[in-house]
């Protein structure tokens, strides 16, 4: 293999360049990217950098020289079009050979219906978004946060301790409800409102009130109106693969579909929030994750190389908000059991399981990082098999 493409400057696909020259690999490597910066870091969007704690240049994965000693054919603010036999088209005309080829585009923010061009209006996915929104929190007071999963939960976190007017709205009962269940994401939602967090659960959004071409308000299906200066839209993502459309290689509303080895086709691989693969023990995933996104990275280094090696990951995530630090390990389904086995959540911190038949599933800690070492150690095993 001596040339090989990886489409998606994201953490997934520059994880993917440096691993594999890392593993000897000294081909030809070309890592194209569709925004204009340098591979950056996603997490501190929605917190370090909208809150102004960090300088934009602080979330660069590497800095410039580093990415020079990995001599790639480096090409930012490009997007790939399509895929037609060994060869990805660009947006300018030009046409990359390759032997292997790496899809990690990511995914893009969904967004409501009838807010296109509204001013205030803001997704959050890219270090412009957060720059743009960072903007309007500034200027002014009163914040809808829309969709009260982990970038709604952690935008309004972070509005509030800049002192913002923050409401937080979902159609579901209780925040991260996907991500913890109804009984912990009830804490997430005590968490806000102890922090000032006005809440509306159970409700969506009918419209959007705007004036001069700025949003002013929300209405809720419920009637409630909300003023608003501005809005972040937090209902979820959708992967980037309008662009392999004819391609022959396979796609579902889920992302690429890819096997155990994180193979889509012969030479063609997936990695990060747009690869959806069959893992070995969890059946069909996707993980729109940060570890994910680097272990996936090396995994398809590795099988690009001919390791053939199934990835069997333990999923994780994690949360900032306010002072709490919530870890989440495995990957729990409705209906598991959940119980409270270290510390308490009236104390501020604890650590809870989740069982199925009585096999342990998954594992959360809220402001308890240490005390989640023999748990995670429990699911690994269980990854393993």
């Amino acid at each position: 293999m001596r040339k090989i493409v990886v489409v998606g400057a994201s953490a997934a696909g520059l994880g993917t360049a440096e691993a594999l020259r890392r593993r000897g690999y000294d081909g030809e490597l070309t890592l194209v990217g569709a925004e204009a910066h340098l591979p950056y870091d996603r997490p501190p969007l929605s917190k370090q950098v909208l809150a102004g704690a960090w300088e934009p240049e602080r979330v660069r994965l590497r800095p410039e020289e580093k990415l020079a000693d990995l001599r790639l054919d480096l090409r930012l603010a490009t997007r790939a079009t399509g895929v037609s036999g060994r060869q990805v088209l660009l947006d300018g005309g030009d046409r990359l050979d390759f032997d292997g080829l790496v899809i990690a585009t990511g995914v893009v923010p969904r967004t409501l219906p009838g807010v296109e061009g509204v001013g205030g209006v803001h997704v959050l996915r890219t270090l412009d978004d957060a720059l743009s929104l960072r903007v309007e929190l500034l200027a002014g007071p009163r914040l809808v946060v829309v969709g009260a999963g982990l970038i709604g939960c952690e935008v309004a976190a972070t509005a509030r301790k800049l002192g913002l007017d923050v409401t937080l709205i979902d159609p579901l009962p209780v925040p991260m409800t996907r991500q913890l269940g109804p009984r912990l994401g009830e804490l997430v939602a005590n968490l806000h409102a102890e922090n000032g967090v006005r809440q509306h659960f159970g409700v969506g959004v009918d419209s959007v009130r705007s004036a001069a071409g700025r949003i002013t308000g929300v209405v809720l299906t419920d009637g409630t109106e909300i003023e608003a200066d501005a809005m972040l839209v937090g209902i979820g993502a959708t992967a980037v693969t309008d662009w392999l459309d004819g391609s022959g290689i396979p796609v579902d509303p889920q992302g690429v579909r890819c096997d155990a080895y994180c193979s889509a086709a012969p030479g063609v691989y997936a990695a990060g929030d747009v690869a959806s693969w069959e893992h070995p023990v969890l059946g069909r995933i996707r993980l729109e994750h940060r570890t994910n996104a680097s272990e996936q990275a090396m995994a398809v280094a590795m099988n690009l190389l001919g390791a053939q090696q199934e990835f069997r990951p333990l999923p994780y995530f994690w949360s900032d908000q306010y002072d709490t630090k919530i870890q989440m390990f495995g990957w729990p389904l409705p209906g598991d059991e959940l119980e409270i086995v270290e510390g308490a959540p009236a104390e501020g911190s604890f650590i809870a399981a989740y069982r199925r038949d009585g096999q342990l599933t998954g594992v959360l800690g809220w402001n308890s990082v240490r005390g989640l070492r023999p748990y995670r150690q429990e699911l690994m095993k269980v990854m393993a098999g």
